[in-house]
């Protein structure tokens, strides 16, 4: 496996330049492209504030940030990658032509040995690998916002992704100091399967009239220990994003609950973002039935999770703590206010979503989950033992 040493970022925006700053920060050696040389500078521009502001806070020194500028170029059209390219990772908006348009001209612009990876939360990495002439070299990655200080990416292989090609890159995210979710091309992927509906059904009980954006919040950040609520977190990132998101689950998942909420389109096609003022008080039987269906959504949901097969429950926590900065993961959550309870949550949920209910839940019965944070890897007849327990710098205690 010949380790990526030289990448270039096709998309000079806000996670374009992002992925191009972290990696340039972290000793690799960067190409910022883009369609018009004022998105580059304008891109360039964007990693310099970010580094002014590290040197600013003490997080940097101005000598490394001056090598980590010095080790980012930019440049105009994907026909200026350079040929020793390692792995070109495509990072415009999420749209499938405008990625099909890319894929194509990188196909022609880049050499046999580059890994090509597209930079997606929500499209299917099957589908943009067969618009590839490389489907052995062609991963998804799904960065956090903001790229440079977000430590979770998501790693999507295809089903025709090489072992070789799936070991480089997840290497190459390691090296910038990413914690790595492996998981299966499923609408969604981890965190956004379970994250998304969550922020809907936060709409949805707004719709019913149950409580106010500022109300639910509150409910929100006190049963999940978090530090901003759903409609906080909507205008922190954009509604038009979040009503994008469900939206494609819906379709995808063919699950009519995740169809953005009326509130949340009505807010979008007005320009606006939520109104958090007013109190945050709220009587006790809008309160429960709130923190019911918000722990019910994230039970169901992420259960769905692991009972497909995505990935672990622990890699479902861990999506959680690191990606959304949350206290606890869904598994651990269900642990501390009871399985069983976690379980009749759940199937609630599944109820008013009409969908099947998991079943990983109720097996479980009153049992508490239990976690394997070693991940054990045999190749021939060496064994290779990884402690994962990331979001805790890895200690070896459980409290």
């Amino acid at each position: 496996m010949h380790p990526i040493e030289r990448v270039a970022v096709v998309g000079a925006g806000n996670m374009g330049s992002g992925i191009a700053q972290k990696s340039a920060q972290e000793g690799f050696m960067v190409q910022m492209i883009d369609r018009e040389k004022g998105f580059v500078d304008r891109g360039i521009k964007t990693i310099m504030s970010f580094l002014d502001e590290a040197v600013e806070r003490r997080i940097l020194s101005d000598s490394d940030s001056k090598s980590t500028l010095s080790r980012v170029s930019g440049a105009v059209g994907v026909d200026s990658i350079d040929g020793q390219t390692d792995l070109v990772i495509e990072a415009v908006f999420e749209d499938l032509e405008v990625k099909r348009s890319v894929l194509q001209g990188l196909s022609s612009s880049c050499s046999e040995k580059t890994i090509i990876a597209t930079n997606t939360s929500s499209l299917s990495v099957e589908q943009l690998s067969l618009m590839s002439d490389r489907p052995d070299r062609f991963i998804g990655l799904h960065f956090f916002y903001h790229p440079a200080k977000n430590r979770l990416v998501e790693v999507i292989p295809s089903s025709s992704t090489s072992d070789s090609s799936i070991k480089a890159v997840v290497q190459y995210c390691r090296a910038m100091g990413k914690v790595v979710i492996v998981c299966k091309d499923r609408p969604g992927f981890v965190v956004n399967r379970f994250f998304v509906p969550w922020l809907n059904e936060a709409c949805i009980l707004y719709d019913e009239g149950i409580g106010t954006p500022a109300q639910i919040d509150a409910i929100a950040r006190d049963s999940f220990g978090i530090g901003m609520g759903p409609f906080a977190l909507m205008n922190l990132t954009g509604p038009s994003i979040a009503l994008h998101s469900t939206d494609y689950l819906a379709t995808q998942l063919d699950t009519d609950r995740f169809s953005g909420a009326g509130c949340l389109r009505k807010l979008v096609e007005e320009g606006r973002e939520w109104d958090l003022s007013g109190s945050e008080e709220c009587e006790q039987e809008s309160s429960e039935v709130i923190r019911r269906r918000l722990f019910g959504t994230v039970f169901c949901v992420s259960s769905q999770i692991v009972e497909e097969g995505i990935c672990s429950m622990e890699d479902v926590d861990r999506g959680a703590k690191v990606g959304l900065r949350w206290v606890k993961g869904p598994f651990e959550m269900a642990n501390s206010i009871g399985v069983d309870l976690a379980s009749k949550l759940a199937s609630e949920y599944a109820s008013l979503a009409s969908i099947e209910s998991p079943t990983l839940l109720t097996k479980q019965g009153s049992e508490p989950f239990k976690f394997d944070f070693f991940d054990l890897n045999l190749n021939g007849e060496v064994a290779t033992i990884t402690f994962n327990r990331p979001e805790a710098m890895n200690a070896l205690n459980v409290e």
